[in-house]
């Protein structure tokens, strides 16, 4: 039995929902992804009140598929469909692209926005993001951000510098009032996939900093900031225990539902805490 970590959390984070987001990267079939959804639903139907928003974050030839059996098969379950990515624009020559536009026909509500990998494989960069970011509201898509420093970077002390400038440059030209719509995702390149996991604590301080980042330009009370990275049962205690961590973007432990489920109940536990220590 695992001890649930010790915090004290504030007014500002009680009003935030915790927010599990699974992103399955290019796995899973149509049917798996089916499959998968349903057995989640009946892993964690009996905490139903206390559940954190949840994100599927399927592959794209899933995503409909994935809708579907929320509304249709499980009678609207508690959870919500994100994109892996999108084509900032709403339609024209971009072969191979799904657009913002074609991401609400399908009733998805979240997408996520600049994972490194996106950023090592596929040349995106702080100009695309902020782009993507700013077509996902218009089309009343949330986004989740995502910023992280390479193990180059930290090593080199320039995590904040780092950090601060993706940040910065995501929220261009998006008004104060969206802040509250944005979800921000700390993800250190050198903890994604590799096993590492970075210190509570500094996870913590990072994602503080990202809040302040976003402080300076408006109120950023209601942005929720999650941590990403090797994410998995035996540590999402301790991270999810933190004061300026609002959930987790889960990578490889969100492929499988007994261990997706175990971090689903750190946060239900969490939420639990909250409620006794009020």
């Amino acid at each position: 039995t695992r001890k649930r970590a010790s915090h004290t959390m504030s007014n500002a984070q009680s009003s935030r929902r915790y927010l599990i987001a699974g992103n399955w990267k290019m796995y899973k079939t149509v049917a798996e992804a089916k499959e998968f959804t349903r057995t989640l639903y009946d892993q964690i139907r009996e905490e139903e009140s206390l559940l954190p928003d949840i994100v599927l974050c399927p592959p794209t030839i899933a995503l409909d598929a994935v809708v579907h059996a929320i509304e249709k098969t499980l009678g609207g379950a508690p959870f919500s469909v994100g994109a892996q990515t999108m084509e900032s624009h709403d339609e024209g020559a971009y072969t191979g692209e799904t657009s913002p536009k074609m991401l609400a026909d399908l009733e998805v509500e979240y997408v996520v926005i600049g994972h490194s990998e996106r950023r090592q494989y596929y040349n995106e960069v702080d100009e695309t993001v902020n782009a993507k970011t700013k077509a996902a509201l218009a089309h009343q898509l949330t986004p989740i951000v995502c910023v992280g420093e390479s193990l180059e970077q930290r090593e080199s002390g320039q995590t904040d510098t780092v950090v601060t400038s993706q940040v910065e440059a995501a929220l261009q030209g998006i008004a104060a009032s969206d802040f509250e719509k944005l979800v921000f995702a700390y993800e250190p390149v050198w903890a994604i996939g590799t096993g590492k996991t970075c210190e509570a604590d500094e996870a913590n301080r990072v994602c503080a900093l990202i809040r302040q980042t976003i402080g300076k330009k408006g109120s950023a009370e209601q942005t929720r900031i999650l941590y990403g990275g090797s994410v998995k049962p035996e540590n999402s205690d301790q991270l999810l225990g933190q004061s300026d961590i609002d959930g987790a973007l889960v990578g490889g432990a969100s492929l499988k539902t007994d261990s997706f489920s175990a971090i689903i109940t750190a946060a239900v536990n969490q939420k639990k805490g909250a409620v006794v220590s009020a």
